[in-house]
């Protein structure tokens, strides 16, 4: 119908423009085929072609925007952003087109978290995809009504993220996998590589709102398996170089790296320092193996943040958080890197190479 009406206007309008004038003033009247056409009627004809311009941009569509807050790198979190979008696509939406994404990394400075989820509210974001429980924390302090997407290997519902998971309530759901659970899984499965070791490293940031829970599980499991644990702490780099010499100077036989998305966001220096001091070591996300550490067993990033990213759509379709079940990933992987057990002169057993998921040689 506007269209139509566009035509029509420019056809007046060009008749007009072609007709000869009885005077040079187009505000007083026009001669068209021998008649003259009254001011007001130019005057309307004119109005109506200066209005295409908003008409036409008040017909495009909106592009929402999702806003990204990571508590990681863009280096390490590659790979979740890869099947967040493979998870959008599913759901229809591609970035760049139908959807523009503004990311936000912290790299494990939480206290920037609280600003940057207050600056994706004030954005207008569409949804919120929270990476990790410090984010997920933030955004919800931020805002009642933006939807949040949230993946996170903590208990959302004792971290008060939502009422329940079947019925999440409010403007929150996402993705519940098992990470800070498995903690102690990650000992039993490093104590059958060292079965000899008694005393073992935990390397945990006491900055995560996850810690005292990994604390009380490890220890637990560390009382079963007559293991003797030694806590380290780090927040920063500087802190985990600082957590490696301790852990060579209490002569600890192994270390297992507690969930969290600074720390396991340094894969390359875990590896390497694990490397340069001779120590066995099991973090959560598959990339400390593939990067040269000895063992991963975790939950699968990709299924993960796929599924986060099939949600986003739903919620972008009209579905709000409150009717969106959280999504519970089991799905688990274990890899081992036998390139690394040789060069610790470690032998993997059988039975454990038989339940690995990936064999890195």
């Amino acid at each position: 119908m506007a269209t139509l009406e566009q035509g029509r206007i420019e056809r007046r309008l060009a008749a007009i423009l072609a007709a000869d004038t009885a005077d040079h003033s187009p505000f007083h009247c026009l001669r068209l085929a021998g008649s003259r056409i009254p001011r007001r009627e130019v005057i309307a004809l004119l109005g109506g072609a200066a209005a295409w311009p908003l008409a036409a941009t008040a017909q495009q569509p909106t592009t929402p925007v999702i806003g990204f807050l990571s508590n990681s790198s863009p280096s390490y979190s590659a790979g979740r952003a890869t099947a967040y979008r493979q998870g959008l696509n599913e759901a229809g939406y591609v970035e760049g087109q139908s959807v523009a994404i503004e990311y936000r990394w912290v790299e494990g400075h939480y206290d920037r978290l609280p600003p940057l989820a207050a600056e994706l509210v004030q954005r207008r974001a569409a949804v919120i995809l929270a990476d990790g429980i410090n984010p997920a924390l933030a955004a919800k302090a931020a805002t009642t009504t933006t939807p949040i997407v949230f993946v996170t290997g903590s208990d959302p519902v004792k971290q008060s993220l939502v009422a329940s998971l079947n019925r999440p309530g409010g403007n929150v759901t996402g993705v519940s996998v098992l990470t800070v659970g498995l903690v102690a899984k990650r000992l039993e499965v490093l104590c059958e590589v060292i079965p000899n070791v008694t005393t073992i490293g935990l390397l945990v940031n006491p900055t995560q709102a996850t810690t005292e829970f990994q604390l009380r599980d490890m220890q637990d499991a560390a009382r079963t398996l007559g293991r003797q644990i030694l806590v380290l702490n780090a927040s920063s780099e500087s802190d985990i170089d600082a957590a490696f010499a301790k852990l060579v100077e209490q002569r600890a036989g192994g270390l297992v790296v507690g969930s969290d998305g600074f720390i396991t966001g340094r894969s390359r220096q875990l590896a390497s320092l694990a490397a340069r001091h001779m120590i066995p070591a099991i973090v959560e996300w598959r990339e400390f193996a593939a990067t040269g550490g000895l063992m991963s067993y975790g939950p699968s990033e990709s299924d993960a943040f796929r599924q986060a990213g099939v949600y986003t759509g739903r919620i972008l379709k009209g579905a709000t958080p409150a009717d969106l079940p959280v999504y519970q990933s089991t799905k688990v992987e274990l890899v081992i890197n036998l390139k690394t057990a040789k060069a610790l002169d470690l032998t993997i057993p059988l039975s454990l190479l038989g339940r690995a998921d990936e064999v890195i040689e």
